[in-house]
């Protein structure tokens, strides 16, 4: 099967899944100019964490989804990854065995790095391929990274962190990635930028008066008082 026939038969497959918003804002939002920064917070945030193995797998996964279909999903067999992707510690030219590939793709389920999205059928297991924001185990290194930076922000108040793409990612980066409104946890792909106090009624573009939020929560506040969708999102998580 020729790539670019893979590539449409697992899109058209997240289509008939009901492909969420968020799915759409990837394929939508994702330049390849982003992989640069995207590629560090990888090694600077996940790979520390992975065990050798279980870092050449989620490389192999991310090649196959990010750059090579532009999605976060990927269809991917254990026999399939057992060849061509890292030489086992042995040294033995036959590659990993399978027991390797599936202990290494659980380490990574485990993690949170990757996920299961569908049914296995001949073409592998399709994966969705997760970025440093939404895994747990980064965020915990991702947030004591952020703490020096945001003391250095908060002495420049008079930049805009609306349209400057660099410091839209630092409104992203001191949240969490995470809508203040409904904690829905985001990447740099979905997460979208809202004013507290709107333009409309003297707002500006500074860090303090803008804050992450959700495609949906953002949609709905319109022009209404933050706290009255704060408070609303919590009766509802009631």
């Amino acid at each position: 099967m020729k790539e670019t026939d893979q590539i449409r038969e697992v899109l058209d497959e997240i289509d008939s899944m009901s492909a969420t918003p968020d799915d759409r804002a990837f394929v939508e939002n994702f330049n390849l100019l982003e992989l640069p920064d995207l590629v560090c917070s990888i090694v600077d945030f996940l790979q520390p964490s992975l065990y050798p193995y279980e870092a050449a797998l989620y490389w192999h996964l991310f090649r196959k989804a990010i750059l090579g279909m532009g999605t976060q999903y990927t269809r991917a067999s254990v026999r399939g990854m057992m060849q061509g992707v890292i030489t086992s510690s042995s040294g033995q030219p036959d590659g990993l065995s399978y027991g390797a590939v599936q202990k290494a793709l659980q380490g990574l389920e485990g993690n949170g790095a990757i996920s299961k999205a569908g049914d296995t059928n001949r073409e592998g297991t399709l994966f969705k391929v997760h970025l440093p924001e939404e895994i747990p185990s980064c965020q915990e290194a991702m947030k004591q990274d952020r703490q020096a930076a945001v003391t250095e922000i908060d002495m420049k108040r008079e930049l805009d962190f609306y349209n400057v793409r660099d410091n839209r990612l630092k409104v992203f980066e001191r949240d969490g990635y995470k809508c203040r409104y409904c904690n829905k946890q985001l990447t740099r792909f979905n997460a979208t930028i809202d004013h507290v106090q709107p333009v409309s009624e003297g707002g500006d573009n500074s860090f303090d008066n803008l804050v992450t939020a959700c495609l949906h929560c953002n949609s709905q506040r319109g022009s209404r008082p933050v706290m009255d969708i704060i408070t609303e999102k919590d009766s509802q998580r009631l």
